[in-house]
This record gives structure tokens, sequence and C-alpha cells, in this order.
């Protein structure tokens, strides 16, 4: 009897059975195979060699991208490593890359990561548990913000031998946390001894990644250079990547200067984001002319996410949502988009445009089932419309959206008083803060818009490291912001939207939303058992964020808009998630 007793107990005390393989899907199975030699958006046998040289707008003055202060080179990533990478053609899946293999057990409340054996420093240390447990200590205790926030439902820490190491997380469903902890950039425990990981440096920290710091001069120009016996340089999610022998980032004032400085052949490839330029800033380049320049626009399935004008609603003045949703009906988009872009943009209406994660038409059963509970503390208008931004005419005649706007105003109590809007003796007056000259543009025709409903909407473009420091104390009234998506959205939802990041200095809930609703909703994405639930969850979410009116949607693409000197070569496919620029290389 005792020895079935003690049988019994030794069954129930063992750890969960788990499965150890040399990567991780976020739901189902993996698409490249144990064994497999390249990811197929690569060249693998693309040749090394050249420098490319690009540029970023803005000044910088430290070489640590893992802290809020100060504002990090571009490119200052490109040295570090992380347990585990991404594929570009997956929605969410990651493969082993300093870690070896990851083992997890079914319901993903632990994982250990094997280290590389081969895997090195810059100075030909090895990379050990020691580090991850430092890496991991120090980001959450002197990092960015967020993460404390994606790293908050670890419990422990432990290294188990010199390349293992265990990850333990508290209580609940949270299938993603294995791969948000494989995300976690590495950083050598020997070198930051000594130093203060939370000040900004002009020291090039080590790593141990493609590229190391080759030289730099603040606030003008940084070069990297490729290390040529990159310890990962043959492993299957790195072979045909980091091509070029040195990448170097040249800052620039503003786009229309760097524009022209493209053209001019000072830079050799160019993201281009303004439909203007694309349209017609390429007409006199030579380089298109004679055939030594190239522009195109390629084809992506990635979500676009939302850009839009976000309300602080940090602010009284904003805190009422009929306010929030007057003010929309002044943005003209349809005029915006044939007048400014040229007829480029897509409208959007979704916090996940160009994806299936969008929401559309009237909620579905999955998605009540999520959204019922929650019914009182959401807008009636989630359950009964589908949400749809003011449209227009595009020809400039915004009457019939004024008087919408005007009859939401005199519900919140605003009235007008010799041509100003006025509440309890307070006029309407707040600025719209701008980081760019060129969406003054685009924002001087909503603000006289909304001149016309008697509200002083005043247009303020400031540099960038000023435009950085106002938003990390979130010192503004409303801002252009993106928030970017992936395929596979969960626990940065969080900081995206979640409460507890409403305060948070440096954090991403710029809007100040505290929804409760919106809270369990983003739980409930980050627990969706598989892809069905996620997608269902995720369009839940969405619901209420759009129908919270916390931004005015802009708009989107579903293309990467590229231009460049006809120096390179590129793989054949694109994936998915669009063009890997560190794919691509100079042809000999």
């Amino acid at each position: 009897m005792h020895a079935l007793l003690f049988i019994f107990c030794l069954l129930f005390s063992l750890p969960a059975l788990a499965e150890t393989g040399h990567g991780l899907a976020m739901h189902g199975a993996l698409k490249y195979p144990a064994g497999f030699k390249h990811f197929d958006y690569v060249n693998p046998d693309a040749p090394k060699g050249g420098e490319v040289r690009l540029a970023e707008i803005g000044g910088w003055d430290s070489l640590n991208p893992f802290i809020v202060k100060g504002e990090a080179a571009a490119g200052s990533d490109l040295p570090f490593e992380t347990l585990l990478t991404g594929s570009a053609d997956e929605p969410f899946s990651e493969y082993g890359l300093i870690a070896e293999t990851v083992e997890t057990p079914a319901d993903r409340s632990w994982v250990i990561y094997t280290l590389r054996p081969q895997a090195r420093w810059h100075d030909r240390k090895p990379i050990t548990a020691d580090d991850v447990v430092f890496s991991f200590e120090i980001l959450k205790a002197k990092g960015h913000p967020r993460y404390r926030f994606y790293y908050a439902a670890v419990d422990k820490v432990e290294k188990l031998a010199e390349r293992r190491v265990k990850f333990s997380f508290k209580p609940g469903d949270n299938r993603e946390l294995p791969l948000i902890i494989g995300q976690l950039p590495i950083l050598p425990k020997h070198y930051w001894q000594g130093r203060d990981f939370g000040l900004t440096t002009l020291e090039p920290p080590l790593g141990s990644g493609p590229y190391k710091i080759a030289t730099f001069e603040t606030q003008r120009s940084i070069t990297y250079e490729r290390v040529k016996d990159y310890w990962g340089a043959d492993l299957p999610v790195r072979r045909g990547m980091n091509n070029f022998d040195r990448i170097r980032y040249d800052s620039y004032r503003d786009t229309t200067v760097a524009l022209e400085a493209f053209k001019a052949g000072e830079y050799d490839w160019r993201l281009e984001n303004e439909a203007r330029k694309w349209a017609t800033g390429y007409k006199d380049w030579q380089g298109l002319k004679d055939g030594r320049g190239r522009q195109e626009a390629i084809p992506h399935r990635r979500p676009a996410g939302m850009q839009g004008y976000a309300y602080n609603l940090r602010r009284p003045l904003f805190q009422d949502v009929r306010v929030r949703r007057a003010l929309a009906y002044a943005f003209d988009f349809e005029w915006s988009n044939k007048t400014l872009f040229y007829g480029q943009y897509k409208r959007t209406a979704s916090y996940f445009a160009n994806s299936e994660l969008a929401a559309e038409g009237l909620p579905g059963p999955l998605e009540l089932a999520v959204l019922e509970p929650l019914r009182a503390q959401l807008p009636p208008e989630v359950f009964t419309e589908a949400y749809r931004p003011p449209m227009t005419d595009g020809e400039g005649n915004i009457r019939p959206n004024l008087r919408a706007a005007m009859k939401l105003l005199e519900e919140a109590g605003w009235d007008v008083v010799d041509g100003k809007l006025v509440k309890d003796g307070q006029p309407f007056v707040f600025e719209i803060l701008l980081v760019q000259p060129v969406w003054e543009r685009i924002t001087l025709p909503f603000a006289r818009a909304l001149a016309r409903l008697g509200i002083e909407a005043n247009v303020r473009t400031v540099d960038t490291a000023q435009y950085k420091n106002r938003l990390d104390h979130y010192d503004f009234d409303m801002i252009v912001h993106v928030w970017g998506q992936s395929q596979s959205p969960g626990n940065e939802q969080a900081s995206f939207w979640g409460s507890e990041s409403a305060d948070q200095p440096g954090g991403q809930n710029l809007a100040g939303i505290k929804s409760p609703a919106i809270d369990a909703l983003i739980d409930q994405v980050i627990s969706a058992p598989d892809r069905d639930a996620l997608v269902a969850r995720t369009r839940a979410l969405d619901r209420a964020l759009l129908w919270g009116h916390y931004v005015i949607p802009h708009w989107h693409l579903g293309t990467d808009r590229l231009v460049w000197w006809d120096k390179f070569g590129r793989p054949k496919v694109s994936p998915s998630n669009g063009t890997q620029f560190l794919t691509w290389w100079v042809k000999p």
C-alpha cells in the first residue's frame, strides 16, 4: 500500500511533460522543420560585401537602444542578438538563434532554453546562462518601461547549467510568453559590470550580433561593419542575410532634405512614406531617367496597424467621448486623399487594417462570446453597428459633417459664443504636436475645419528630442501616432491600451486609455488557445477600441514603396511581412 501511495505521489509531483524543438509556433505547427537549411525568402548564396548608405531623420545622442533616456542611433540594435528569431512568412513563429533548443510543456507554464555552444560575444567569450539571467533582470530594472510590461508574468528565472536557463511563469493562460522571452535581447554580464546601464552612452557596447559599430559622429552619422567571424553566420535563420560589409546611416533634418540627398546619390535605398513624394518627387531624378535607379511598390500582407490623430485622455478636454467623436467629423480624408495624396491611400477603419484580424460587419458568435459579459461596460454601438469613420464627397464641402459635429458638442455642453466654442466660460483650445514639418500640410486644413466649429487648434512642430521628451511624459494634447501590429497580437496590446501602462513614463499607452472592459479583452487575446479564437478575440478588441474614439483614423497602404540606386540584388520571394532589406546584397 505504501509503495502504491509513493508511486501515486511521484507521478503527480513530476513536472508537466514537455517537448523540445528547434523553434516554437504561437498556434499550430512550424513551417520550417528541424534541419531546414534557410528561410524561403532569402538567397542562401547571396554574395557578401559592399557598403549600403541609409538615412535617418533627426539626430541621436546614445548607443544604448534599450533604455528610455536619450535618442538611440539608427541601427543601434544591430550588434545584439536574441534567444530566438522570427520568420517573416508565418503569423508568429520563432526559431533558435542564441538558443539551440526551446523546451516547454503543453500549458506553456515554463520554458527552458539551451544555448548554442558556439554562441560568442564580439570579444570571443561564450554566451552563458548567466548572461541570460542578467539580461532579464537588468532590462526589467533599468530598461525601457515596455520590458517591465512584457515580462510582468515571469515568476522567476533560473540558471540550470552553464548553457541552460529556465523561465517559470505566473498562473494564467498566456501561451505567448515563451515566444516573448525568446525575443529577449541578450547582453554581456561581464561588460556591464561597473557600468550604469540606465544612462545614455557613446561607448559602443559589446554585442554578439552580425554587426558592430565601426565609426560614428554624434548627430551626423554612424557606420556598422559586418563581423567577419560572426558565430551565427551559417545558422539556418541567418543564411542569406546580413550581406553588407558596412551599413552607414546619415542623419538629415527632415524628409525633404533627405529626398534631395538621395537623388543626388548621397545614400542608396529609401522607403518612401509620403504620397506626394512618391507621386511627384522622383520625376526629376536622373537615376530613374537613365536606368540607374529603381522605383517599385512591393505588395505585402502584414497588418497596417493604426495611424491617426491620437487624443490624450489625461486632458479633461478629451474625456467626453462625444467630444472625441465630434472632432473626427472635421477631418476630411476624402479631400486629403484626392488633393494631397494622389488617391493612393485607403481609409483606415480598424486597428488591424489590411489583415484578417480587422473587425467587419457585426460581431459573430465567437466575438459575442467574449463581448457579451462586458456589454454593460462597452459602448452600445459595439453590438449594433459596424464602425465607419465619417466620410465626405471629397470636394471640400464638409458642412454636413460639421453640423453633425456641432450636435455632439452641444450635447456635451459646449456652445458657440462670439464665434468661439465655450463651456463653463472656458474656450475650446488645444495643441496638435508634430515632429516633422511634412505633417503640417495635412494638419493645417484639419485645424481650419475645427476653427469653423469655434475650436482653436494650434499646430506646433518641434525637434525630435523635444518631441520624445514630451511624449515620454505625456505632455501633449493631440499627436500623430502609429501603433504597429503583427499577425499574432498578444502581450504588446497591454502596453498599447492597458490601464496599468497608462501612467508609466515612456510607455506606449499614449492615449491614456483606462478601461476595465478593454483590459479584459486584452487578457482574452493573450489567452487565445488557437488561431480562430485569436482572430475572433482580436476583432472584439478592435471594436471596443474603435467605438471608444481614442483616435481619428488616418489611412494605410498594402505595399512597401521603395526607391533605390540599382546597385542591389534581392531575393525572388517577398514574404507576407513585406520587404526584408537585410536579405538584399550589393551586386559584385
